[in-house]
Parts: C-alpha cells; sequence; structure tokens
C-alpha cells in the first residue's frame, strides 16, 4: 500500500508495511524535515493485478518544525492582537505599522476603532487558549453556569 500526500506546495509519498491488521507508514526524517507546515490531502491506495484501488482518504496537518532557526508558531489572531498592542503603545516597527487586518491598514485605524479591535482580538485569544486547554486535558476556565427545571 503506498501513500500520497499532496497540497499547494508540496507533494509526497510514502510506503506503507502491514502491522498486524493495520498498515504502518514511515516517512522520513529527511523527508519530514524539507516539508512546508500547513494540511496536506492524504490518498491511501492499494494495487492488485495491475488495479490501482482508492481505500483511504484524508486531511493531515504538518506542524512547523522546532529544529528551524526561527520558528513563530502564533496564531493569526494573536499575532493581529500584538501589532493592535504595540501599535496602542506607539512602538510598532515600521513593518508593525503598516499591518493589515480585515483589509485595513493599522495606520488608517483611529485610537477608538483601534480599542475595541483590541478588545475582540482578545476575546478571539482567550478562546483559542480555552480550546487549547480542554484539547490538553485541563479544565476550562471561568464560571461554568448550570440551569435545572423548566
Amino acid at each position: 500500500m503506498f501513500y500520497t500526500f499532496i497540497n499547494a506546495s508540496a507533494k509526497f509519498s510514502a510506503t506503507a508495511t502491514a502491522s498486524g491488521s493495520d498498515h504502518l507508514v514511515t516517512i522520513s526524517a529527511a523527508t519530514s524535515g524539507a516539508l512546508t507546515a500547513g494540511a496536506y490531502d492524504w490518498r491511501a491506495q492499494a494495487s492488485k493485478s495491475g488495479e490501482i484501488y482508492t481505500v483511504a482518504s484524508g486531511r493531515a496537518t504538518v506542524l512547523p518544525s522546532f529544529s528551524a532557526a526561527t520558528l513563530d508558531n502564533r496564531t493569526q489572531a494573536r499575532r493581529a492582537l500584538e501589532a493592535v498592542e504595540s501599535m496602542l503603545e506607539g512602538r510598532a516597527s515600521s513593518a508593525t505599522h503598516k499591518y493589515e487586518i480585515a483589509g485595513r491598514m493599522l495606520q488608517n485605524y483611529p485610537i477608538p476603532e483601534l480599542l475595541m479591535l483590541r478588545d475582540r482580538l482578545r476575546q478571539d485569544v482567550a478562546r483559542e487558549d480555552a480550546a487549547a486547554a480542554i484539547a490538553a486535558g485541563r479544565a476550562p476556565r471561568g464560571r461554568i453556569q448550570v440551569r435545572f427545571g423548566p
């Protein structure tokens, strides 16, 4: 059985070997180290008597490598929040000063709009943090309200 992985920037294949009733796919360190982080569509195919059959397909996510020289693993909401906060603090670099959010440049935002945007982005980041905590098996923070009866 062989697997093919593909996205807009890369395509690679891997061979699967039988492991009991399952198949084990191994990707070499050289192959995985060269991959661009992102979502890849995959397809598992088997061949018999010269015919090829697709037996499964799906989507896999390649995470950024921590062995890279630099890594910005922040979400878009966290990057935007930090850019807005640096703008409000008056310490934005020229690159941050021209940060684009929803088609508008940061330099075009009046202070009241920046404050509202900052508050919304803080909520987005808090939701992301809560979802990550739940995914890691930690209890959610905050109040949980329960109502019994009619």
